[in-house]
């Protein structure tokens, strides 16, 4: 089942797997914004709860207990429970029988959609029902179409940052033969470049100062998505040639390095003691 909602400038199309955009389209430009699954990536904009990534060795802790979970955690692989409203669309996922296999903790989680213009907004709210704290983390997968026309290339396109950054870049070894490393950077924009990606794997900035990046080609602004109050910001596409970006804002980070798989004390774990509530939200829109 769809659910659906549109304005004057644009139409959101959303499904109950994964509660996940499955289209944000821009009706005066008549152009789809979001990536659609089909280029070696399956995904199109999967919540991360309550892991990024995974472990090294793709089981984990918790008070001496092993548990394991697939990359990304819960959330993308549930049906969530949708609630098409008048002015938003609402997924709810509880914790269930199949989800405390995986993650031995009681929880209520929503995902709230609705539109303001041309501005896509999108709320989380994470409740802790059970009895003790709950460690967590909390990451966006967001994927967007580039190149969006014919005549463009991806190379075409940059991700420019509301401020002068003067930052960190986590550099990482995907064989996990060497340790992490924090890089300073400075810059104002990435360009989009597949040498990157090839270089980098994935790569992430810590403590950024911009409340939101923006999307463009050839300096003319596309897409604009928030990101204030994310401690880490990832960039990322498949490494063949695809037509994506993946702009990707987290609360922590998947285990570069062995040694790490106590839950708890995972860099970025947050805790949510009993009936506390994490709540957070970001936007896209289409410029």
């Amino acid at each position: 089942m769809s659910f659906i909602l549109e304005n004057e400038f644009v139409r959101l199309e959303c499904s109950e797997k994964g509660g996940e955009i499955q289209s944000f389209y821009d009706l005066e430009k008549n152009k789809e914004l979001m990536y659609q699954g089909n280029q070696g990536w399956s995904g199109k904009n999967p919540t991360l709860f309550p892991i990024i990534g995974n472990t090294a060795t793709k089981e984990y802790t918790i008070h001496g207990e092993k548990y394991a979970m697939k990359n990304h955690g819960l959330i993308r692989y549930a049906t969530l429970n949708g609630q098409q409203n008048k002015d938003s669309i609402v997924f709810i996922l509880d914790a269930n029988e199949e989800t405390l296999k995986q993650y031995p903790f009681s929880f209520h989680y929503e995902i709230k959609y609705s539109l303001v213009g041309r501005q896509l907004k999108i709320e989380y709210h994470i409740q802790n029902t059970s009895q003790e704290d709950m460690p967590y983390t909390f990451g966006l997968h967001p994927a967007f179409i580039v190149p969006q026309n014919n005549n463009e290339k991806f190379e075409d396109y940059s991700i420019d940052f509301e401020v002068k950054e003067q930052a960190k870049q986590l550099l990482f070894d995907p064989s996990f033969e060497k340790k992490v490393e924090y890089k300073d950077v400075s810059f104002d924009t990435w360009k989009c470049s597949r040498d990157d990606i090839k270089k980098y794997a994935t790569i992430i900035y810590k403590d950024l100062k911009s409340k939101y990046v923006t999307l463009s080609c050839k300096g003319e602004p596309r897409v604009r998505m928030s990101i204030d109050g994310f401690p880490y910001l990832a960039l990322w596409t498949i490494d063949v040639p695809s037509d994506f970006i993946c702009i990707e804002p987290w609360f922590g980070h998947a285990d570069f390095e062995y040694g790490h798989d106590d839950f708890y004390t995972r860099e970025g774990t947050m805790i949510l003691k009993p009936q506390e509530v994490f709540e957070t939200s970001y936007t896209i829109e289409a410029l």
